[in-house]
């Protein structure tokens, strides 16, 4: 067996074919900026809570650096209810290490149209029933139940629209749940800390951010947005 088949065995094709890809491409091109990170440590202004979808990516979104954003990702992007029994510890352990130890300057909870935890809570919980202590899942996504409760009650077949407007909510209960962790409150109030949501289409790109004033999801940069779409495809 020649090295090329025994790496093979370790990743997949596909992987190694990407780790060249960036060896030859973003690597040789920037790795001074590697090293700094490396040797300085990172230094993110920005926690993005996202979804573990794979289509879902804030780095190209924000077509970030590395070392510029945090990554808190998890089923549906959601934020669980602080509690001082260390309950969801490893959702809050992210956050708390993005706002004590990195002081980012501003968390933003990212929500996307057409997420499977919000299908799989409509489809198969609805908020109507408890899951079994084994079903990871479902007790994960049963947290959307209290943004569900702020919404029309579910209908009894599976809909779009509802599911996208219940992702929506979801993004605004994810703030509320924020400032219940009062080191979040601590730093909001000293100004050195912004909450913010997020939604973003996946099938176009579009981007919305939420106004907390009026609880409207806004397009972000539509005349960007229509000049990206109208441009010719290569």
């Amino acid at each position: 067996m020649n090295a090329q088949e025994r790496q093979t065995l370790l990743l997949s094709a596909d992987l190694l074919e990407g780790y060249e890809s960036f060896l030859c491409g973003r690597f040789r091109r920037e790795r001074q900026k590697f090293r700094d990170l490396a040797l300085r440590g990172q230094h993110p202004h920005t926690l993005v809570i996202g979804c573990c979808d794979s289509r879902v990516t804030p780095e190209e979104i924000f077509d970030a650096e590395p070392g510029e954003i945090f990554d808190a990702r998890n089923v549906a992007n959601l934020v669980p209810p602080h509690s001082s029994n260390n309950y969801h510890h490893g959702s809050w352990a992210a956050i708390d290490y993005a706002v004590s130890n990195l002081r980012v300057s501003q968390i933003v909870v990212l929500g996307h149209a057409r997420c499977g935890g919000v299908r799989a809570f409509l489809e198969r919980y609805a908020g109507n029933s408890v899951p079994d202590k084994e079903d990871y899942i479902g007790n994960w996504i049963s947290i959307l139940a209290k943004a569900a409760s702020g919404i029309a009650p579910p209908p009894a077949a599976f809909d779009e629209a509802y599911a996208d407007r219940l992702a929506r909510e979801s993004v605004k209960q994810g703030l509320v749940n924020l400032r219940t962790f009062e080191k979040v409150v601590a730093a909001e109030k000293a100004g050195s800390l912004t909450l913010h949501g997020a939604f973003f289409r996946i099938e176009d790109a579009s981007l919305f951010a939420l106004e907390e004033t009026s609880g409207e999801f806004l397009q972000i940069l539509p005349s960007a947005h229509r000049g990206a779409i109208a441009r010719p495809r290569f």
